[in-house]
């Protein structure tokens, strides 16, 4: 239907009509999860028609597709997002109200989409969002987890991992299962090159597992503008006529593993073997679906790049490239020219890291065992490689760090820029570092691939829908124009000295910090005050972000009040939300640490209130939507060079939060857009970093030897201090004394200590404070996913709208 001409009446009764043939209950009944799921069924029939419509427009037209191939996908709860796009979250709010329906309980009666763990599923997320938003054809592949990451709860101070069944008891209501794209993917066994009739090479496969991959499509809605493109999901099965291979339920559980969980633990050869099935299952029936969509078209395959690309997300779907050439090649019979030319025109690969240990290599003799037939492939893939570069006068020693297969592993992000066209960093620094630094041996290569794509945000998500107060105080100062054209937010700056303005924003910020504390007092017993300063840093817990630092200041913060109860501070709230991987040791005892340092420091009553550490466990992004409209000083600490580019940083800027940063990242384009004076800046800059890894001259011993503070700072962790976490302050205070400090904490403590005190200055200039942060918000703009994606499909994938 027409959502245009829907009007509250139409909806109240298409609502209970739905209500009562799903539910079989009346509205005064039903409990929120049974009202969600009404809702939820009653927008799918509204947007179906659209969704068909769309799909059909797509093939009539040949329009070129992007493919966007990502392990991870955190798009959180979908229904105000469906809503908002929809352009009726105000009228079925309105009709709510009439029934006496509390919106609030219904939204929270869904669970988070549990299919991401961080910055990298939130982006393919948002990118999911604005390709629908800006009317370009790009849709999603991924794993159909049936458990997230984990659900994290905190038990005596330590992180507990348990399931995170985000399915619960409605499922996944948006999804929509697609039997006719069911397609098979073969791993394992052996694999021999046999003579056709043709006297052409074909594979036989012997003793190969044979499994169903089931399809699952989640609309993604752009915003009021009637596009809806696709999100796939793919589920396992074990097809009927293979069922005896299975006779156990050991057998069919392992089966069932392959999308149970993100990132199952690879400690050991189980772990490893099943991410690696993980990721060649989900790339191998994306790829068999593109292939077999493509030929209905009745075009030429080896001219496949013309309406197809296929963007690789990080390593995990790296196979890509083989897997491509692996079914032009066995099943289209294609030669390798034609197959390899495809290929390398539809392929292009973003790289979310410049650490070497995160760029993902397997296992040679793993690889093998598991796709004996990519393997093959990837071995000529390389030998040509090989031969090319040497005939071009590449150096040998060049050749030999590039090439795929080396030291007996089998390099992913080797094949993937040797496989395509496009080699994309995140950030300005970040693509930089990649050609100076992680990737300089193939930017000598194949300078002509590699781009830069600074990442961005759905701005819809964390204004519209996060901060609704903040939404309409923005709509009050320049109108509404803002919500379909975010770079209208620069007209904020008109009123950077409007005290009246000032003010207004200042206590939209209150509000929110209010919701926030009312909510920590409600699930930690820990009561703040809105008048402190809400100073946040939640992220994935991983040494190179430096939560760490941030509680090395907390201890000095502790003293200075022990030593003077009376200093003169502005009262802190110091939150922190993250998730250590399980098997993340030195992440898990940094949180152990975080939970018994606010212990002391939320019972010392000597402290006058005026510092407060709280840990909100199980961080997620229903939970960010309530913490970033809050804050006050977003964190974003990282050891330069060390953070590709960073999100949260952009969503605490278009909140109104003061940035406090190293040169890192995003974090350097926010400065430069927002200008010097509008955030802190602390700490080492890249080229400092380098050199001290250039010179081998950081020696963190005698940093804590010479200066007191930080000897007695640190010295905390293993005095007696903090209590019930003697073996987890030993082994930090051991990484960071014996171990020489990997990410130069302490070198960086002292310009992080002074960052800390201009923040407590400036806070107390009410004015200047509020000024700096309507800066912020109007400076936002430039971090839309919106154009990041606009950047991508012209540049990277030649998309048309």
């Amino acid at each position: 239907m027409q959502l245009e001409n829907l009007t509250k009446e139409q909806f109240i009764r298409d609502f209970k009509d739905t209500l009562h043939q799903e539910q079989l209950i009346k509205v005064a009944k039903a409990t929120p999860t049974e009202i969600f799921t009404a809702l939820a069924g009653l927008i799918r029939k509204y947007y179906t028609n659209t969704w068909i419509e769309r799909n059909h427009a797509l093939s009539d037209n040949q329009e070129k597709i992007a493919y966007y191939f990502s392990i991870e996908f955190l798009p959180g709860r979908m229904l105000e997002t469906n809503l908002l796009n929809l352009g009726i979250l105000d009228l079925v709010k309105e009709g709510f109200a009439e029934l006496d329906i509390d919106f609030r309980e219904v939204v929270e009666a869904e669970h988070d989409m549990a299919l991401g763990n961080g910055g990298l599923g939130r982006l393919a997320a948002a990118f999911m969002d604005s390709l629908a938003t800006t009317g370009y054809p790009g849709f999603g592949n991924g794993l159909r987890y049936r458990y997230g990451l984990f659900k994290q709860r905190i038990v005596d101070g330590y992180q507990v991992e348990l399931p995170d069944g985000w399915f619960g008891s409605t499922g996944n209501v948006w999804e929509t299962r697609k039997d006719h794209d069911i397609v098979y993917v073969k791993l394992f066994g052996d694999v021999v090159l046999e003579s056709n009739e043709d006297g052409r090479f074909v594979p036989t496969y012997k003793n190969a597992q044979v499994l169903r991959a089931v399809p699952y499509d989640v609309p993604q809605i752009g915003y009021k503008n009637g596009v809806i493109n696709n999100l796939r999901l793919w589920d396992v099965e074990i097809p009927e006529e293979y069922e005896l291979d299975y006779p156990t339920l050991d057998a069919r559980r392992r089966v069932k593993d392959i999308t149970a969980i993100l990132y199952p633990d690879d400690s050991t050869i189980e772990g490893k073997e099943l991410r690696l099935v993980q990721e060649y299952f989900m790339t191998s029936a994306g790829l068999q679906t593109i292939i077999k969509s493509y030929l209905k078209m009745g075009l030429p395959l080896k001219d496949i790049h013309e309406k197809v690309s296929v963007h690789i997300n990080d390593t995990h779907p790296a196979v890509a490239p083989a897997e491509f050439m692996r079914l032009l090649l066995d099943e289209y019979g294609l030669s390798w020219e034609d197959a390899w030319n495809a290929t390398v025109k539809t392929m292009s690969y973003t790289n979310h890291t410049i650490l070497q240990e995160a760029l993902e290599k397997w296992d040679q003799q793993l690889f093998k065992r598991v796709l004996p037939r990519v393997y093959q492939i990837i071995l000529e893939i390389d030998n040509r490689y090989i031969a090319e570069m040497a005939g071009r006068g590449i150096a040998a020693d060049v050749i030999e760090r590039t090439r795929i297969v080396k030291d007996n592993q089998v390099h992913m992000a080797n094949l993937a820029i040797i496989g395509g066209h496009s080699v994309n960093g995140v950030a300005k620094l970040h693509t930089e570092l990649l050609k100076e630094d992680t990737l300089h041996d193939f930017y000598t290569i194949y300078p002509e691939k590699f781009n830069n794509k600074t990442n961005g945000i759905v701005q819809r998500r964390w204004t519209q829908i996060a901060a609704p107060e903040l939404s309409a105080a923005i709509d009050d100062v320049i109108g509404d124009g803002w919500r379909n054209d975010i770079h209208e937010l620069e007209n904020l700056t008109t009123y950077l000295d409007d005290k009246e303005v000032l003010n207004q924003f200042y206590q939209v910020k209150k509000t929110a910090k209010q919701r926030l504390a009312d909510y920590i007092q409600e699930t930690t017993g820990v009561e703040v005050s809105t008048d402190a300063i809400f100073d946040v840093q939640v992220k994935r817990l991983h040494a190179y972000k430096r939560q760490l630092l941030n509680l090395l200041h907390i201890i000095k913060l502790y003293w200075d009040l022990k030593d003077n109860p009376d200093k003169d501070m502005v009262p802190r709230v110091f939150i922190f939300g993250a998730k250590a991987a399980p098997g993340y040791h030195f992440a898990k005892s940094v949180i152990k640490l975080i939970n018994e340092v606010a212990n002391l420091v939320n019972n010392d009553e000597s402290l006058q209130g005026k510092l407060k550490v709280v840990f909100l466990e199980n961080y997620r992004v229903s939970l960010a939507e309530l913490i970033i409209p809050a804050a006050d000083v977003s964190e974003q600490i990282s050891l330069a060079s060390k953070e590709a580019s960073g999100t949260s940083n952009m969503k605490f800027m278009m909140t109104g939060a003061i940035t406090l940063a190293t040169l890192d990242g995003a974090n350097i384009e926010i400065k430069d857009e927002v200008g010097d004076e509008n955030v802190v800046i602390f700490g080492m800059d890249k080229d400092e970093v380098y050199e001290h890894y250039a010179r081998h001259d950081y020696y963190s011993r005698a940093v804590y030897e010479n200066n007191p503070v930080i000897r007695r700072v640190v010295d905390t962790f293993v005095n007696g201090t903090i209590p019930n976490a003697q073996s987890e302050g030993t082994e930090i205070y051991e990484a960071l004394i014996t171990h020489n400090d990997e990410y130069f904490l302490l070198e960086d403590f002292a310009a992080y200590v002074e960052a800390q005190e201009k923040i407590d200055a400036l806070y107390r200039d009410h004015d200047k404070w509020a000024r700096m942060s309507l800066a912020n918000i109007a400076k936002s703009h430039k971090f839309t996913s919106d154009d990041t994606i606009t950047e991508y499909a012209k540049e990277i994938w030649e998309l048309k709208k």
